[in-house]
């Protein structure tokens, strides 16, 4: 079957972020075309802003080059409109006549600015802010002229206003509410908020309803309904956007204030999906980014065919992006109505004010202003529904004395970056191992705060606190990979990424191996982060093991060994007849029941393969040494007569759901029905145990030469739990542990303690199993399609 075409109406940040995610499910799948109807390639037009403040430049806010889109085979059309869609014939047409057809198509055409419907708008020197175009526009018209009016006191108002004042105008807000960024702030923030602008030199003219833009051809200022009148000679609107629906709506897609999506993106037409801003999701219509790369990670899996939960919305925080001005708003502000109530702190001596919202007993929304360190810990309050108590909520705003102290006592599995989902570890570990000394450095190497820009601050912080702080690292350093060359594990897996690399060979020649051949040490560490990275590498390579049918392990002798597949060690009289009859029919004697409760066809010769295969016509378990093994459990154990049915059943639930992975180690494990512990689950790199409240699970257990007893890792309550928590524990192993690294060398490397925080963390786990599904779905998926 060839590659399915997928079209991709919008260049933005949503739409391209969608096609990342399903490039990282399946990267070959499809033949991808992108339209933008900007004349650039992907970039960050939140941070444009920050261009106007004069902190960063056009090529640092670019987030895709046009190498990126060539790597990954991508046809590019910048400068380009989709103008025309047809459903029938399933084609897209552009405004310089091109006609594309498409399998699946993805509109993401976003937003676009709101200008306000008065006269004088088509007048020189009258600008939207909503692309590079417009930040060159003003910066230009800047040169020459000193007063400026910026039409909006939202967000983007203020961060355009701050802009223009750091290019040397003369910059005057005009706001038609009675106080700033009413949406997001209180009064009492909002006027503080005014205070420290005005100190910077912004002028704010409120309650005032624009009437007319006046002058010849260029704008020469502003007249309000109320007679008043204000001069300038640059003039931005800022008052707002609108989602683009236009296409959509030309084409018959149902819409409302944007395009109707359902959980899964989907519009109301065949094949067709929506992202971004200009998607209308129960309800909402979203503008920031953390949303949208949500909603298009859910968008990603549905079109590859990849099971998971639908998108149910994001709860909203805002983070103004101007130098000076600490301010932090996430979810419901207001406390008007009397089911909501608030706990305020307002310290006018040092201009901190903190107010947070409660409804039945959890908190719904928060404000900071002047001192925002709590706002990660506030939102993840949020995001989780927790409860909390009157007790807990006296001491909500309780700070440490210093700031090491407060760093220090949050977990490394805590997200510091909400839109990426970077964890203080994966920073700090980052910053040591690298020696990163700036934010600019950590963007480029984790994408802490490379989207919205909000968590910088605490970023810079974090960074600040390890430079000056004797800080333990996350993880021991590591020794070169082999001999062959002086990088170490992580130091290879971030250059086949970043490098793109695809076979052993191009890895050894790119990162300059001392042996062009390798070792035995190296070749197999590659082939297996090789693996891990892109899985169909492995499709390419020659294995006797191909797919779930045709499984073969090959003796010294040359013949071959078949392990048909009992799940939990469980068969029946129909598999057993069947297994005796081609044993006897194709003179294979050794037939040996092992260990882990499998029978194990021995001697079968090469020229039979194919025709035993025919015959039995079953599942076969998998030879492959590093993957998780056949799981034993307690059956046949004559010491108890527990009943052995949840065991067994949880075995082969566990089997089926983590076979054809491969890991850093061959995993064992063994479940016990009761304390008797049958399987010698204690020992086992994962064990789990019967008990009155559930299940006991161990972890980093060896049942070698030297005997290691596992650690309790916790007691699940329910077998849902348990198998949510040891289908995490192996990914988050094969995500973090090097090649051969056991996972009770790995356990005790990174600490018990940092696994439990990783896995009791819902959030974290729910991102693991993710992960996992979406590997074992596309490993199941070239399993199928592979052919001996």
């Amino acid at each position: 079957m060839g590659k399915k075409k997928l079209v991709l109406v919008g260049n933005g940040m949503a739409g391209v972020r969608c096609i990342e995610e399903i490039l990282k499910l399946d990267p070959t799948g499809f033949e991808i075309t992108i339209f933008g109807s900007e004349p650039h390639v992907n970039y960050n037009r939140i941070l444009l802003s920050s261009i106007l403040q004069g902190s960063t430049s056009f090529g640092d806010i670019t987030l895709h080059d046009r190498e990126w889109y060539e790597h990954h085979q991508i046809n590019l059309f910048t400068g380009e409109t989709v103008i025309e869609i047809d459903k029938h014939l399933q084609v897209v047409e552009t405004d310089q006549h091109r006609i594309v057809s498409y399998d699946y198509l993805i509109i993401a055409t976003g937003s676009v600015p709101f200008s306000l419907p008065i006269p004088g708008t088509d007048k020189q020197g009258v600008v939207t802010f909503r692309t590079m175009e417009d930040c060159q526009k003003m910066i230009e018209i800047s040169k020459k002229n000193k007063e400026a009016v910026v039409i909006g006191g939202g967000v983007l108002g203020l961060e355009a206003a701050k802009g223009l004042l750091n290019l040397g105008m003369d910059v005057n807000v005009v706001h038609i509410g009675s106080y700033l960024m009413e949406r997001q702030l209180d009064e009492t923030a909002a006027r503080m908020l005014q205070v420290e602008l005005e100190s910077q030199g912004m002028k704010f003219l409120l309650q005032k309803e624009t009437k007319e833009i006046v002058g010849d051809i260029g704008a020469k200022g502003v007249i309000f309904k109320d007679g008043t009148k204000v001069e300038a000679n640059l003039i931005v609107m800022a008052a707002g956007v609108r989602p683009n629906v236009q296409l959509a709506q030309n084409s018959g897609i149902e819409t409302n204030r944007a395009i109707l999506v359902n959980d899964y993106m989907e519009t109301s037409e065949p094949n067709i999906y929506a992202v971004g801003e200009c998607v209308e999701h129960r309800g909402m219509v979203y503008g920031l980014v953390q949303p949208l790369y949500e909603q298009g990670k859910v968008l990603a899996k549905r079109i590859c065919g990849t099971e998971g939960q639908g998108y149910e919305g994001s709860v909203l925080s805002t983070q103004l992006k101007i130098s000076g001005v600490d301010l932090f708003s996430v979810g419901a502000i207001h406390d008007k109505k009397s089911s909501i109530q608030s706990i305020k702190i307002y310290d006018e001596v040092q201009r901190v004010y903190k107010k947070v919202v409660f409804q039945d007993h959890k908190i719904i929304g928060a404000v900071l202003f002047g001192d925002t360190k709590e706002r990660t810990k506030l939102l993840d309050m949020i995001l989780k529904h927790q409860d909390v108590s009157d007790i807990f909520k006296v001491s909500l705003f309780a700070q440490a004395k210093d700031d090491d102290f407060s760093f220090a006592s949050i977990p490394a599995s805590k997200i510091i970056c909400n839109c990426n989902s970077v964890t203080k570890g994966t920073i700090q570990e980052a910053i040591q191992r690298e020696g990163l000394t700036t934010v600019e450095e950590i963007q480029k190497c984790t994408k802490a705060s490379s989207s919205c820009g909000g968590c910088k601050p605490l970023v810079a912080d974090l960074l600040s606190y390890i430079q000056n702080n004797e800080v333990e690292k996350i993880s021991e350093e590591k020794s070169c990979l082999c001999s062959c060359t002086p990088l170490n594990d992580d130091e290879v897996v971030q250059e086949i990424e970043s490098q793109g690399l695809t076979t052993i060979q191009e890895v050894m020649k790119v990162l300059g191996w001392k042996n062009s051949q390798g070792c035995s040490t190296c070749r197999p560490a590659i082939n297996y982060y090789l693996g891990m990275i892109n899985p169909e590498y492995e499709s390419k390579q020659q294995a006797l093991f191909i797919n779930e049918k045709m499984n073969a392990v090959i003796q010294s002798n040359g013949t071959y060994t078949l392990i048909p597949q009992m799940y939990g060690g469980i068969t029946n009289p129909e598999q057993l007849r069947k297994i005796a009859h081609v044993a006897e029919k194709y003179q294979i004697y050794n037939v040996a029941i092992t260990s882990d409760q499998r029978i194990h066809l021995l001697g079968v010769k090469k020229e039979d393969l194919s025709d035993v295969w025919a015959e039995l016509n079953m599942p076969l378990s998998s030879p492959q040494a590093n993957g998780v093994q056949n799981i034993k459990t307690c059956i046949g154990e004559h010491i108890c007569s527990c009943d052995k049915k949840s065991s067994i059943e949880l075995a082969i639930s566990l089997e089926k759901q983590l076979e054809f992975l491969t890991t850093p180690y061959r995993i064992k494990m063994g479940i016990s029905s009761c304390l008797h512990n049958g399987a010698g689950s204690t020992t086992k790199d994962v064990g789990i145990i019967g008990v009155d409240r559930g299940w006991e699970i161990y972890i980093g257990g060896s049942s070698g030469r030297n005997v290691r007893s596992g650690e309790l890792l916790c007691v699940a309550a329910t077998t849902e739990e348990a198998m949510e928590l040891i289908r995490g524990f192996v990914q988050y192993y094969r995500e973090t542990a090097n090649y051969l690294e056991r996972t009770w060398q790995w356990v005790e490397r990174v600490g018990l303690v940092h696994v439990r925080e990783v896995l009791f963390d819902v959030e974290l786990r729910q991102q693991l199993l993710e992960h996992l599904a979406e590997e074992i779905a596309l490993r199941k998926n070239l399993a199928a399609k592979s052919v001996f």
